[in-house]
């Protein structure tokens, strides 16, 4: 495994930690990592979901952190308050492993913009946040 790869996954590990600090639940992969986001884009709070709108939930936030790397631009809001992307930018043909390195490094850089989070990894392999 490249260091590279190493530190990326000691931060998701981290980042993991620290929503888990947050909500007193720890998200177990990156869909429930991108769902909480897209209730928090969403700002209607905490309620019960329909299925379809957990996928749009999904979907939304995958635009949101991608829209930091330039794929995507917000449009605006529908009458109920559901944001809506436009592509603006084509997404790279990625496999699925590929594809999930690229949303988690989006997701990090997501918490560090939003929230002011300092996601770093210390040489010694030792979180620090700040």
């Amino acid at each position: 495994m490249f260091k590279r790869d190493l530190d990326a996954e000691r931060q998701w590990a981290w980042l993991l930690k620290e929503i888990e600090k947050q909500i007193s639940k720890r998200p177990k992969d990156l869909n429930e990592v991108l769902f909480l986001i897209g209730v928090q884009e969403l700002g209607q709070g905490a309620k019960r979901f329909e299925k379809e709108e957990k996928q749009d939930l999904l979907h939304i936030a995958i635009c949101k952190v991608l829209s930091l790397a330039g794929y995507y631009e917000l449009e605006g809001l529908d009458k109920e308050g559901w944001p809506h992307w436009k592509l603006i930018k084509k997404l790279p043909h990625f496999n699925m492993l590929e594809q999930e390195r690229l949303l988690k490094m989006h997701v990090i850089e997501y918490f560090e913009k939003e929230y002011g989070w300092k996601i770093l990894t210390s040489e010694f392999g030792e979180n620090i946040s700040e």
